[in-house]
């Protein structure tokens, strides 16, 4: 057991590094961003000023030892400086990491409790048909096209919720909705088909013929055999709250990660692009490693597999 963690958080690591090492090249290969520190095309920078840039950033040196120094920054803890807000990248990041933090979770309650309620509700029932319509429009529809439908009916339309981010509680509801619904969808899918097959198990016939009821049946046998494919796809929930975020935040002009992201990219800030990816490598990497150490624990036939 021992030496399978190591080989998981080994590989965490590598995930992480090869993360920070396809951000480095691929934000490089946006432009020159001494330009977009000068002020972009339209400042019409000197060339003694870019110059300048580039020396006081490191910018003038070769591609290898930029990266290398990156790196080695990295083991110290330190990401860098943005050079748009003249910040240590960590401080940019733990500014905007609260309302991100709040989206996300609101966000996974959403998909997690609709899933597994649907699930339980219509697993080998008639109505399947049905959710599973619903669930593949869900999971189909764009986050964009689904946050404003969202807006323009329970915002604009009916009034019940601010357009808008504010202090009030409820600002948070239609961002998490837009956000966690198209994951619940595929979350409903593949527990519903995970808790059929466990209904078809010769033990489920042991519970029914016990005299447990249906419900009972469901709660305390199938849904706990069905839960390691449904922990599998929170790799999944992760990344489509990370990507999510980006789209829900700029949407409904919520302060956040996300947005930070965007115009990090867009005025290409190299550090804060390269620690927001970072950060989000290194988040899926630990939950990964949690789900794979939660298998033992929900299935105890895994217990007795060799690491």
């Amino acid at each position: 057991m021992a030496r399978h963690i190591v080989l998981r958080v080994a590989a965490a690591v590598g995930v992480v590094l090869g993360a920070a090492l396809v951000t480095f090249v691929a934000v490089r290969a946006l432009g020159d961003p001494a330009l977009a520190i000068a002020g972009g095309p339209d400042a019409q920078p000197t060339p003694e000023l870019l110059a300048q840039i580039r020396a006081d950033y490191g910018l003038d040196q070769p591609l290898h030892v930029q990266l290398a120094t990156y790196l080695g920054g990295l083991l110290t803890g330190d990401l860098g400086t943005s050079y748009r807000l003249q910040t240590p990248v960590s401080a940019a990041i733990a500014e905007q990491a609260g309302p991100t933090l709040v989206l996300a979770l609101s966000a996974a309650v959403v998909a997690t409790v609709v899933s597994a309620v649907v699930a339980l509700l219509t697993a080998g029932r008639p109505s399947r048909r049905v959710s599973g319509a619903v669930e593949l429009t869900l999971a189909s529809t764009p986050t964009f096209w689904l946050g404003l439908l969202l807006l323009s009916t329970f915002s604009y339309g009916l009034g019940w919720f601010p357009a808008i981010t504010s202090s009030d509680p409820l600002s948070v509801v239609l961002p998490a909705l837009t956000l966690g619904l198209p994951i619940a969808g595929l979350l409903t899918q593949v527990l519903r088909t995970a808790l059929e097959e466990a209904l078809e198990q010769p033990f489920i016939v042991s519970a029914r013929a016990r005299g447990l009821t249906d419900t009972a049946i469901r709660l305390r046998h199938a849904l706990r055999h069905a839960l390691v494919p449904y922990l599998t796809m929170s790799g999944y929930l992760v990344g489509a709250l990370l990507g999510g975020a980006v789209v829900t935040e700029t949407l409904f002009n919520r302060q956040g990660i996300g947005r930070l992201l965007l115009s990090s990219v867009t005025g290409q800030d190299l550090p804060v692009v390269m620690g927001v990816v970072l950060l989000s490598a290194a988040v899926f990497a630990v939950v990964s490693l949690l789900v794979d150490l939660a298998y033992p624990v929900i299935d105890r036939r895994l217990r007795e597999q060799p690491a």
